[in-house]
């Protein structure tokens, strides 16, 4: 008989079995209905109103993000007063020990510096079980019956419990070294997971097909594409940069294009002091919307969309579960 054939040389189930049983490494690939698109916020999933960004480039509607930020506020409040009440319950709680510790040494000490020695229970006892051919079990059977629990693991009565002190250890925050943890100082951002203030949030100016008058009563499949400030093409998936203070969305290329490749050409020639020759200066970058004078830092690049296709971005969800054994 050839090795595949004998017994336990073959898969018990398919792949389209095993992929129904939700065990171990699930993954799906995401189609272009299931991507986010670039104008939509990442709360509501929807067309972006009063739309602002936040540090690490992704777009929310100024309502929806402004609400989220009060209400996880609120609750680090309350996890930071229940934090504060549980850490004075500990040091308390250690003050105490250290000072039973402490009352129990001395005891010992004077028990030993003072009176007769003597002997425990247990050392007494211990010869006489030693010459005891058979001992008597007072043990009762409950007794046994618990002690049969803790060693006997295989037993479903045996398996672990959610017990009052695991309820103790969830309530002081703790993880599995028993170390305590500190709640956060300020709310994470919903995407990035980074500590996010109000006044960290920049506003944009989002400017969409058909947003004009003669095109509104026309335009019946809800907002459109949103389109660069200065070229007026669509953006669907290319990178896209803000400048933070003018709110325009323009692209990446025709940025790097324009703005700084007419700063870094157009040089202009300065005196330094207290020397005669010329050295060339850059121009300073201007917004091509307001023409206010811009920096590096006011630039800020955004979150770009994604499509169905892979070199658009990340196109594989991945879920881990427990694997089948």
């Amino acid at each position: 008989m050839r090795k595949s054939k004998q017994a336990g040389g073959h898969m018990p189930l398919t792949y389209s079995e095993r992929s129904k049983l939700d065990q171990g490494t699930q993954s799906t690939r995401l189609t272009s209905d299931s991507q986010l698109k670039f104008g939509d916020c990442c709360l509501s999933l929807s067309a972006a109103v009063d739309p602002v960004v936040t540090p690490s480039g992704h777009i929310y509607s100024r309502e929806a993000i402004v609400a989220y930020l009060l209400v996880k506020s609120k609750e680090l409040k309350e996890v930071r007063a229940k934090y504060d009440a549980q850490m004075a319950i500990d040091a308390q709680q250690e003050t105490k020990q250290s000072e039973n510790q402490l009352l129990l040494q001395q005891e010992a000490f004077i028990a030993k510096d003072q009176g007769a020695s003597q002997k425990s229970l247990g050392t007494h006892a211990t010869p006489m079980e030693q010459s005891l051919k058979r001992k008597v079990d007072i043990e009762t059977k409950e007794e046994g019956n618990k002690r049969l629990k803790q060693i006997s693991f295989w037993l479903s009565e045996a398996q672990p419990e959610y017990t009052t002190q695991a309820r103790e250890e969830e309530a002081r925050n703790r993880d599995g070294m028993g170390i305590a943890r500190a709640p956060p100082k300020r709310p994470s951002s919903p995407m990035s997971g980074q500590p996010l203030r109000l006044k960290d949030l920049t506003s944009i100016t989002l400017q969409r097909e058909g947003s004009g008058p003669e095109s509104a009563s026309t335009s019946t499949s809800g907002p459109g594409k949103c389109l660069c400030a200065v070229s007026g093409k669509a953006i669907i998936t290319q990178p896209v940069v803000a400048i933070k203070k003018s709110g325009a969305v323009i692209l990446k290329e025709v940025f790097d294009k324009l703005i700084q490749a007419e700063s870094k050409a157009g040089k202009g020639m300065k005196k330094a002091s207290g020397t005669a020759t010329p050295i060339p200066t850059p121009i300073p970058m201007t917004c091509p919307i307001t023409g206010v004078k811009i920096k590096e830092k006011d630039v800020m690049t955004l979150s770009k969309a994604a499509s169905g296709f892979a070199a658009s971005g990340e196109v594989v969800a991945t879920k881990y579960t427990p694997t089948m054994t």
